[in-house]
C-alpha cells in the first residue's frame, strides 16, 4: 500500500458497532460496516486493542498480545475481518501497546511472585526514605509515577495508570518478546502498526526532575533509536508493505526527523500532539481556555515545514480516541456545524502527510452529553476529577473542565441511525449514546449529498486522484493573517491552493498571489473560480483551488 496516497481510519472497536447485545462494540460489528467504509474510501482501518485486557483503560492495559477479549469476539472473527477487509482493497492495523502491560499479565503476576526472569522484564526501584518514591516522576493520568509494593519494599513504575506496570526495553528478553508478538500478527495478515506512547519505552536516568514532571527525561530517550531499529529489522521491517505509525508523546521536532525517515529505517510516520495543545493553558490541559488559533497554525506549519526539509512523513490528525471532537473544540455545534466540520477536515486532510480519521468523523461528530460524574468511563478523565476538586475547585467548575477536554468524548458510542441508541446496539451501551444522534447520523448522512461525509469522500478522493497532495511540496500562505489558514501544495507545474476560514464569521482574505486560473475543486459552500488577490470567505469557509501550469 502506497501509504502517501492512502487515508487510515480509526476504529475504537468498543463504541463502533455491536453485534451481540451485550452494549460492547465488537469485531463481527466491524465487518458488518466495511461496504459503509469502502464507500467512504479509506484504504487501512487501525483498530485500536482488542486484545484480552481487564479494561482499565479501554483496553490500553493488555493481559495477553496474542488473545482477542471474548468481548469483542473470537480469533475466528478476526480472521473473518481480515479475509473480508481484503476482499474490500482494505488492510487491518493494529494497536500496540508495548511500553506497558497490564498488571494482570502473567509477566508481571510472575513478576510479583519473585521469578527473576521476569521480575527484570519490569522497572522496580528501591524507594527513598520513609517511603519516598525513587523519584518525583508523575503518572500522566495524576499522581506519582511509583507504585509501592509493601511486601517487596519496593516500587515499580507506572507513567500511566497504576495498572500499567512499564516494561523494562533495556533488557533485550523483553524486547525479542515483543517483536514475536509483531510477528504473529503479520503471519495473521496484519498490514500495519500503530505503536502506543513508543517514545517513551527507554527512560535513560531514573533521577528526579528539579524542573518539571519527569516527562524530558523519559521522553525521546538514549536508546529509542537502537530500540526501533533493531524492532523494524526483526518484526515488520521484513515486509517493505508493512505501514508503521508512532504516538510521539511530548516528542521534539528533531527526533521525529529520524523516527519518520525511510532511510533511517524505523517507522514510516508519526504522530506528534503539540498541535493539539492549543486549547490548552501552557502546559495545562484540564483547564477552560480559548483556542489560540495563531499558535495552531504556527506549530502546524513549522512541523509541515521541517519534517518535509528532513525527508520524513507526518500523520495527520484533528480527532482520535484520545483527543475530544474537533468540531466541538475548534469549530461550532450551533448554526455553523456543517460548515466548521468540513472545514476542519479540509485543512488538516490535503496537508503533506498520511491523513488518519476517526471514526464518526465523516459525520461531524461533536463531544458527548455527560450531565453527572457517574456518566464517564476514563481513567485520566476520573483521576483528574479528583485532583481538580481536592485543589479546591467546585465540582460544578470541575465537570465543565471534563466536559470539554475528557477523552470519553471521542468513546460515545458511533451514530448509525436517529434510534435512542444510535443503531450501535441492542442492548446497554457500556458508554452513553450522544443525544444528538437525532439528526447526526450516518443513515441520515449517507441520503444527503451535501452531508459532512459526502464532503469527506470528495476529500478522499482527491488525495488519490492529484498526485500534488500525495507528493507535491508545502509551502505556508500568508502565515502571519490571524483570521485564515492557508497553504500551498506544489509540484512542478501544478498548485494547489488550501483556504479556510477558522471563525464564524465572514472575513476577507488577500492573497500572496494573483488567483487568475484557478479553479475550484471543492469547498463547503457553493462558490465561482476566484479573481484577483482577495477572497471574501464566509463564515468557516474552506476553498480547494487548483491551477495547473507555470506556478505564480
Amino acid at each position: 500500500m502506497d501509504y502517501k496516497k492512502s487515508v487510515i481510519y480509526e476504529i475504537y472497536p468498543k463504541s463502533f458497532c455491536d453485534t451481540s447485545g451485550n452494549g460492547f462494540g465488537d469485531l463481527n460489528g466491524i465487518t458488518s460496516k466495511l461496504d459503509y467504509l469502502q464507500t467512504l474510501g479509506v484504504n487501512m482501518l487501525w483498530l485500536c486493542p482488542f486484545f484480552v485486557s481487564p479494561q482499565v483503560d479501554n483496553g490500553y492495559d493488555v493481559a495477553d498480545y496474542y488473545a482477542v477479549d471474548p468481548r469483542y469476539g473470537t480469533m475466528e472473527d478476526f480472521d473473518t475481518l481480515v479475509r473480508e477487509a481484503d476482499r474490500r482493497g482494505i488492510g487491518l492495523m493494529l494497536d500496540m501497546v508495548f511500553n506497558h502491560t497490564s498488571d494482570q499479565h502473567v509477566w508481571f503476576q510472575k513478576a510479583l511472585a519473585g521469578d527473576p526472569y521476569y521480575r527484570d522484564f519490569y522497572i522496580f526501584r528501591k524507594g527513598g526514605p520513609d517511603h519516598t518514591p525513587p523519584t518525583n516522576w508523575q503518572s500522566r493520568f495524576g499522581g506519582s509515577a511509583w507504585e509501592y509494593l509493601p511486601q517487596q519494599d519496593e516500587y515499580y513504575l507506572h507513567l500511566y495508570a497504576v495498572q500499567q506496570p512499564d516494561l523494562n526495553w533495556e533488557n533485550p528478553a523483553v524486547r525479542q518478546e515483543l517483536q514475536k508478538v509483531i510477528r504473529f500478527w503479520m503471519d495473521k495478515g496484519v498490514k500495519g502498526f500503530r505503536f502506543d506512547v513508543i517514545n517513551q519505552v527507554s527512560k535513560g536516568a531514573y533521577r528526579d526532575d528539579p524542573d518539571g514532571d519527569g516527562t524530558r527525561l523519559f521522553t525521546d530517550g538514549p536508546r529509542i533509536h537502537e530500540f526501533l531499529k533493531e524492532l523494524n529489522a526483526n518484526s515488520f521491517g521484513r515486509d517493505p508493505a508493512i505501514v508503521t505509525v508512532g504516538e510521539m508523546a511530548a516528542t521534539r521536532l528533531e527526533s521525529c526527523y529520524r523516527y519518520a525517515n525511510p532511510q533511517e529505517k524505523e517507522l514510516s510516520m508519526v504522530f506528534s500532539f503539540h498541535h493539539m495543545r492549543a486549547d490548552f493553558a501552557g502546559d495545562q490541559k484540564w483547564v477552560l481556555a480559548p483556542v489560540d488559533f495563531p499558535a495552531f497554525k504556527q506549530v502546524v506549519f513549522t512541523w509541515q515545514s521541517r519534517m518535509a526539509e528532513h525527508g520524513a512523513w507526518n500523520a495527520l490528525f484533528l480527532n482520535n480516541h484520545d483527543q475530544p471532537r474537533i468540531v466541538s473544540r475548534f469549530g461550532s455545534e450551533g448554526v455553523y456545524w456543517k460548515q466548521s466540520a468540513k472545514m476542519l477536515g479540509t485543512l488538516y486532510q490535503l496537508l503533506r502527510g498520511t491523513p488518519f480519521l476517526y471514526q464518526g468523523e465523516e459525520l461531524g461528530m461533536t463531544n458527548g452529553d455527560f450531565p453527572t460524574l457517574s456518566d464517564y468511563r476514563d481513567v485520566e478523565s476520573l483521576n483528574n476529577y479528583r485532583i481538580l476538586t481536592r485543589r479546591g475547585l467546585s465540582p460544578d467548575d470541575a465537570l465543565r473542565i471534563l466536559a470539554k477536554h475528557s477523552r470519553d468524548n471521542a468513546r460515545t458510542p458511533m451514530q448509525w441511525d436517529d434510534t435512542p441508541k444510535a443503531g450501535f446496539t441492542d442492548g446497554t451501551p457500556w458508554i452513553g449514546v450522544n443525544p444528538n444522534c437525532k439528526t447526526i447520523n450516518a443513515r441520515a448522512e449517507l441520503a444527503d449529498e451535501d452531508s459532512v461525509f459526502h464532503y469527506y469522500q470528495r476529500l478522499i478522493a482527491l488525495r488519490k486522484q492529484y498526485d500534488v497532495v500525495s507528493d507535491g511540496d508545502f509551502q505556508p500562505v500568508t502565515a502571519e493573517d490571524d483570521g485564515v489558514f492557508a497553504y500551498a501544495r506544489t509540484l512542478p507545474g501544478e498548485t494547489l491552493l488550501v483556504v479556510c476560514n477558522f471563525y464564524g464569521e465572514d472575513y476577507t482574505w488577500q492573497a500572496d498571489r494573483t488567483l487568475d486560473g484557478f479553479q475550484v475543486l471543492l469547498g463547503n459552500y457553493p462558490a465561482a473560480a476566484p479573481t484577483g488577490q482577495s477572497i471574501a470567505l464566509r463564515p468557516y469557509e474552506a476553498l480547494v483551488l487548483y491551477r495547473k501550469g507555470a506556478q505564480a
